[in-house]
C-alpha cells in the first residue's frame, strides 16, 4: 500500500526552527512530484512547497526565504525546512506526492502532522 508518513512536527517559539520530513512507500518515488502543503483554523488547504522531478522547486510566497524544500531519492524521503518560523505559520502540514500516468493522475497525501508556533 501508498503510505506519506510526516515526522518531525510539534511546538516551536516564534523565531525558531523546525525540520519536517515525510517517508514514501508504496511508490515509485522518482515518478512523483513531492510537496508539503498545509491547512489552518478556518482556512483553506494551501501549496506551501513543491519539488519537481527534475528538482525544480516551488514556494507559497508566504514562506519564499524562510522555508527550504529537498528530496533525498536513495531514502524515498522529502523534507522541509522551515526557518524563523512565526505563528501564522501555524498548521497541520500534509506530505503529497502526485504523479501522471498517461491520462491518469495520481495523488497521495499523508495523515497531517502539527505544527503549532506560540510563546
Amino acid at each position: 500500500q501508498v503510505q506519506l508518513v510526516e515526522s518531525g512536527g510539534g511546538m516551536v517559539q516564534p523565531g525558531g526552527s523546525l525540520k519536517l520530513s515525510c517517508a514514501a512507500s508504496g511508490i515509485v518515488f522518482d515518478f512523483y512530484t513531492m510537496g508539503w502543503h498545509r491547512q489552518a483554523p478556518g482556512k483553506q488547504r494551501e501549496l506551501v512547497a513543491s519539488i519537481s522531478r527534475g528538482d525544480y522547486t516551488n514556494y507559497a510566497d508566504a514562506v519564499k526565504g524562510r522555508f527550504t524544500v529537498s528530496k533525498d531519492n536513495a531514502k524515498n524521503t522529502v523534507s522541509l525546512q522551515m526557518n524563523s518560523l512565526n505563528p501564522e505559520d501555524t498548521a497541520v502540514y500534509y506530505c503529497n506526492a502526485a504523479g501522471f500516468f498517461g491520462a491518469t493522475r495520481r495523488e497521495y497525501w499523508g495523515q497531517g502532522i502539527q505544527v503549532t508556533v506560540s510563546s
